[in-house]
C-alpha cells in the first residue's frame, strides 16, 4: 500500500530537502512499481521530477548506482530516456524528469513492438555506457552469493549448469559486439507519451548484445513466440533467423539469472512482495525451454552461415 504524503514527507522529507530544487514542492506521492527502489513523485512550482530512492543492499543485485547516473544521462542525451538533474552518490538518491504518458502493460508492448524496436534501436545507437553487462557473468555471481548468503536455491537449479555453460561457447563463438542496452525493459518501464515510446529505468543498464534486450522484453512481457519474430524483424528490418535464435536463447538465459535474482530478493528486501513465487515462474520456463528441442534447433540457428 502506497504512503501518504504526509507519511512520505516523514520518512524522505529530510533526504529530498538535499536537493536545492525539490525543496519548494507542493506535493509527493508514490509511483507504482519499483522492486529494487522507491519512486517519488515530486511536484514543484518550477517542474514535475521523479526521485528514485534505492536500497543499501542493491550492490547484492548487481547494481551500480554510479553506473545508473552516468546511463541515465547518456539516455537523455540520445533522447529516448527522462533527463537527469540530481544525483547524490552514497544517498541513494537519482533525481530524474518526470515524463507524462502511459505506462505500458504487456498487452500494450505486444500492440505496439515495431514502435518498441525504434526506440529500442535509438538507445542502442547511443553512446557507449560506462560499463557492460553480461548475463552469464551475473548469473556467476548471484549464484556464489546464493550459496555465501544461505538464500533459498529452486530444486535442481545447479543441473541445468551445463546448458548455461554450453550457451557461452554457442554465443561466444557468434558474438558480433556490444551495444548501450537498458537490460531491463519490462512492461513498466516504457512510457508513451503519444509520439514517442521513452525508456526508463536504468538500473541494470549496461553494454550489452542487442538480442538480449530484445529477447528479454518478450520474455517479461510474457507474449506468445510470433510476437519475438515480430519485434527481431522490426528491429533489423528483415527476417533473421540467427537473430531470431540469439534473443530467444538470451531469453532463457535471462529467466535462468533472474531466478536467483528472486532467490536474492526473497533473502534480503522488505517490500510486501513475493520474490521466491515471481523467480519460480521463471524457473518454470526455464526447465521446460533449456534442452529442449526448440532450444537444440535455435542453438543450430545462431550462425548466420545455417540458412
Amino acid at each position: 500500500m502506497s504512503l501518504s504524503a504526509p507519511e512520505l514527507e516523514q520518512q524522505f522529507g529530510a533526504l529530498l530537502n538535499r536537493i536545492d530544487r525539490l525543496q519548494n514542492r507542493t506535493d509527493i506521492s508514490e509511483l507504482s512499481g519499483g522492486l529494487t527502489n522507491r519512486n517519488l513523485k515530486v511536484t514543484t512550482p518550477d517542474g514535475i521530477y521523479v526521485a528514485r530512492i534505492s536500497s543499501n543492499e542493491s550492490g547484492l543485485l548487481a547494481i551500480d548506482r554510479a553506473s545508473e547516473y552516468e546511463n541515465s544521462k547518456i539516455s537523455a542525451e540520445a533522447g529516448i530516456g527522462a533527463p537527469v538533474y540530481d544525483y547524490l552518490p552514497g544517498e541513494g538518491l537519482l533525481v530524474i524528469g518526470y515524463i507524462p504518458g502511459r505506462t505500458y502493460s504487456s498487452q500494450d508492448v505486444g500492440e505496439n513492438l515495431s514502435r518498441i524496436a525504434q526506440s529500442v534501436r535509438t538507445l542502442h545507437r547511443a553512446r557507449p555506457f560506462a560499463r557492460d553487462f553480461d548475463m552469464f557473468k551475473v548469473q556467476a555471481n548471484y549464484l556464489k552469493i546464493v550459496h555465501e548468503r544461505g538464500f533459498r536455491l529452486p530444486k535442481e537449479y545447479e543441473k541445468f549448469q551445463i546448458f548455461h555453460s554450453e550457451l557461452f561457447a554457442a554465443m561466444s563463438a557468434t558474438d558480433t559486439g556490444k551495444v548501450p542496452c537498458n537490460n531491463d525493459l519490462l512492461p513498466a518501464n516504457f512510457i508513451d507519451d503519444g509520439e514517442k515510446i521513452w525508456l526508463i529505468d536504468y538500473e541494470y543498464s549496461g553494454n550489452n548484445d542487442a538480442c538480449f534486450e530484445l529477447g528479454n522484453i518478450w520474455s517479461e512481457s510474457g507474449l506468445p513466440i510470433q510476437a519475438l519474430e515480430e519485434l527481431v524483424t522490426a528491429y533489423y528490418g528483415q527476417h533473421q533467423p540467427d537473430k531470431f535464435a540469439r534473443a530467444w536463447l538470451f531469453s532463457v538465459l535471462a529467466k535462468y539469472g533472474w531466478t536467483l535474482w528472486a532467490s536474492i530478493q526473497d533473502g534480503i528486501s522488505d517490500l510486501d512482495f513475493d520474490f521466491w513465487q515471481w523467480g519460480m515462474m521463471k524457473y518454470d520456463d526455464v526447465q521446460r525451454d533449456f534442452g529442449s528441442e526448440f532450444y537444440r534447433k535455435q542453438l543450430a540457428n545462431l550462425s548466420p552461415s545455417a540458412h
